[in-house]
C-alpha cells in the first residue's frame, strides 16, 4: 500500500477538525422557536441583545445555544380548592402562555427551562384558591362562572408580571361540587322558580281584577250620569218623536194618543 504524501496527512487532520468545529458552531433554530446564547467565556447567558430567531446561525464552538418554544402554549390544571364555607370545590381550567420574547435571555438566566413548573402553575393554583375561596358553592355553581375566570385570570397575571412570561388567558373549563352540595342547590333552583312563576301568575290574576273593576266602575258611572240627565219631560219628548215615527210608516194601522201610567202617548198597532 501506497504511503499517502506528507503534505496529504496534516490537510486531513485540519479539514476533519474543521469539520468537528462546524459541526458544533451550527445551529438551526426552528419555527415558532428562539435561542439563548450561553457564552462560556464571556459572563454566560446574553441577556443584554435579542434572542437568537429562526434560521441557521454560526457560533463560537465553546459556547452554547438552550433553545426555548415561545409560541403561545397551553396549560390544564384540575385544581380542589375550597369555597368561602369551606367545602372543596373541583376547578378545571386552562392558561395559554408564552415567555416574553425579548426576555428570554433573562427567563433562561433565572428561572430556567422548567419555568412553566416553577412559576407558572404555582400562581395559577395560588390565584384560584385566592377566587374561589371568595364565593359559596351557589355562586360558583349558577352565576359568578365568568367573574371567577375573570379574577384568576387577573390575579395570575399580577404574579407572573415580573417572571418574564405573558399571560393571554385563562378559561375554567368546568366547576365540580359534591354531588350533595350540587344536588341541594338544584332543588333550591327550582323551587325559587316555582315561587317566581307563581308570583308572576298572582300579579297577572290581579292586574285582570283590576281590569274589570275598572271597567265595571266605569259603565256604573256613565249609567249613573245617563239616568241623572234623562228628566221626565225629556222622556216625554222622546216618546212624542217615536209616535211621530210611527205614525209615517206603512205598517202602523191605529195610532191613539192618550196618556199612560208614565205621561206617554198609547200607540196600538195591528193587534
Amino acid at each position: 500500500m501506497e504511503k499517502l504524501p506528507k503534505v496529504a496527512l496534516p490537510t486531513i487532520v485540519i479539514a476533519i477538525i474543521l469539520i468537528i468545529v462546524l459541526a458544533k458552531s451550527a445551529v438551526t433554530i426552528g419555527s415558532g422557536e428562539a435561542g439563548v446564547l450561553y457564552k462560556t467565556f464571556d459572563n454566560g447567558v446574553v441577556t443584554n441583545k435579542p434572542p437568537l430567531g429562526e434560521g441557521f446561525h454560526i457560533i463560537a464552538p465553546w459556547n452554547k445555544v438552550i433553545v426555548y418554544e415561545v409560541r403561545q402554549q397551553e396549560l390544564f390544571e384540575k385544581m380542589k380548592v375550597l369555597s368561602s364555607n369551606g367545602l372543596e370545590i373541583q376547578i378545571d381550567a386552562s392558561a395559554w402562555y408564552q415567555p416574553v420574547y425579548k426576555d428570554l435571555g433573562n427567563l433562561h438566566q433565572s428561572l430556567g427551562e422548567n419555568y412553566l413548573e416553577r412559576v407558572i402553575q404555582p400562581a395559577i393554583r395560588s390565584a384560584a384558591r385566592s377566587v374561589v375561596g371568595r364565593y359559596t358553592p351557589e355562586q360558583l355553581y349558577s352565576s359568578k362562572r365568568d367573574a371567577i375566570q375573570d379574577e384568576i385570570f387577573e390575579e395570575t397575571k399580577k404574579i407572573l408580571e415580573k417572571q418574564f412570561v405573558q399571560l393571554n388567558e385563562v378559561l375554567v373549563r368546568d366547576v365540580t361540587l359534591p354531588n350533595t352540595i350540587k344536588d341541594a342547590i338544584e332543588r333550591k333552583l327550582k323551587q325559587e322558580q316555582e315561587s317566581l312563576e307563581y308570583e308572576f301568575r298572582l300579579v297577572t290574576a290581579a292586574k285582570e281584577a283590576e281590569k274589570v273593576i275598572i271597567e265595571a266602575e266605569g259603565k256604573a258611572e256613565s249609567n249613573r250620569i245617563l239616568s241623572a240627565s234623562l228628566t221626565d219631560k225629556i222622556l216625554q219628548d222622546k216618546g212624542i218623536d217615536a209616535t211621530i215615527k210611527l205614525s209615517e210608516s206603512p205598517n202602523t194601522k191605529v195610532i191613539v194618543i192618550g196618556s199612560g201610567e208614565s205621561g206617554l202617548p198609547l200607540i196600538l198597532g195591528n193587534q
